[in-house]
């Protein structure tokens, strides 16, 4: 494997630790269109706290750039931007067609582009190789090879995690399959899987996000099913943990931009070869819908408590899509949000995490900076950021005023889904 010049497109929570796993081995380019992104890079600054400013100092011949010209004598290219939905909850496959436009004018005999991002069966080789080969004038494996190797690091983990989980591996043809599987292999600590075509790597990894959606779709059916019954959903969760078999899954929000998006993918390929899917959809929509229930089920604990009227003030805790982590695409908070928000004028959001800028930007939504004392009615601890424990139910009680309600969602403290709080 001599001569590799590495260029990965896009540097957000997959790209940019795997540019620098490849730059321990590899000349690597790092490119991204955003400009910001790059030069914060560049002054060893990162904005998703996943790499330190000393990691970031200490690579080796990594080089960050938007300046597309610069990726021009690489030989392979590794995407890695996103693959989000339309409105109308269909693939938009646009940041990748974009990505697979650009590499192509750069594109030369024998060079290899391996995708990352989550997508269905065939996007690939239905859908972006035509792109290459249109825009490079070159003939798909005859003049250049394609490879998929599916991210499956965690937003907001640590960027060495990276090398600490086992990696499919696919090509478009064998020679191509066994290079991608070496390539990967020299920065994977745990091991590669390779499978036989590209198809089958992009179908396991769809599945994985879509077995998780489903799974916390049917916890999240069971939430509702236990507040009807006035049962402790928690409660009856660690009972039944107690069995050897029993899948450890909770309550929760699915956002962010791969478990509430990827099913997505499938069920629209699934739908285009004749079979309309019923238990994924169904899932996604429970789950899509999570937002407005849990907001009904705040409101009428307030209610029946008697601290809601037009007048109170209400606090959300939490505001990116997963726990401590900053990132805010696709959060399901957005949506509580905008419902209390309709009804309570006074509703506010506090996260230790979130960027406020980004917030402002993005959902023109102002966070505040930290939570008044002695002035809230009612609280919705939304998601379970380590800061929240840090601080302590103490201080989190003490923002109420007078006696109020704290609906702890996530179980954060293991008292209780409805903490009640009373100030003499």
């Amino acid at each position: 494997m001599k001569n590799i010049k590495i260029c990965v497109i896009g540097l957000g929570y997959i790209g940019l630790p795997l540019s620098l796993a490849f730059d321990k081995y590899f000349k690597v380019i790092g490119y991204d269109t955003n400009q910001t992104r790059v030069n914060e890079l560049k002054k060893y600054f990162d904005r998703n706290f996943q790499c330190s400013k000393n990691v970031l100092k200490k690579k080796n011949k990594l080089k960050f750039t938007f300046d597309e010209k610069k990726i021009k004598n690489c030989n392979v290219f590794i995407i890695t931007v996103p693959t989000p939905i339309n409105k109308n909850k269909t693939p938009n496959l646009n940041p990748l067609k974009l990505a697979s436009k650009k590499v192509a004018k750069y594109l030369n005999f024998n060079d290899v582009v391996i995708y990352e991002s989550t997508v269905f069966p065939g996007v690939i080789e239905d859908y972006l190789v035509p792109i290459l080969e249109k825009n490079s004038k070159l003939k798909f494996n005859i003049d250049f090879f394609c490879g998929y190797s599916p991210e499956r690091l965690n937003p907001g983990s640590d960027f060495q995690d990276l090398t600490k989980i086992i990696k499919i591996t696919s090509g478009s043809n064998i020679q191509t399959s066994k290079f991608v599987n070496n390539l990967y292999k020299k920065i994977i600590k745990a091991g590669t899987y390779n499978v036989e075509s590209i198809k089958i790597a992009e179908a396991a990894k769809v599945i994985e996000n879509v077995q998780r959606d489903l799974n916390i779709a049917l916890i999240n059916e069971l939430h509702l099913i236990f507040n009807k019954l006035n049962l402790d959903t928690y409660k009856i969760l660690n009972a039944a943990k107690t069995k050897w078999n029993f899948l450890n899954f909770v309550p929760g929000l699915v956002g962010g931009h791969c478990i509430g998006i990827d099913p997505y993918y499938l069920t629209y390929q699934s739908k285009k070869n004749g079979y309309d899917p019923k238990i994924i959809l169904a899932g996604r929509k429970i789950n899509d819908d999570m937002s407005l229930s849990l907001s009904k089920i705040f409101i009428n604990s307030m209610k029946e408590k008697k601290l809601l009227n037009e007048h109170s003030k209400l606090l959300l805790l939490g505001f990116t899509f997963k726990e401590n982590c900053n990132d805010i695409r696709n959060t399901k908070i957005v949506d509580i949000y905008k419902i209390l928000k309709s009804k309570y004028d006074n509703t506010y959001i506090f996260d230790p995490i979130a960027n406020l800028k980004e917030v402002k930007n993005t959902y023109n939504i102002n966070l505040i900076k930290y939570p008044k004392y002695d002035y809230y009615d009612g609280i919705l601890l939304l998601v379970s950021h380590n800061y929240f424990k840090k601080i302590g139910l103490k201080e989190i009680k003490s923002f109420i005023k007078g006696s109020g309600l704290i609906y702890d969602f996530k179980n954060f403290f293991s008292k209780g889904v409805n903490i009640k709080v009373e100030k003499k």
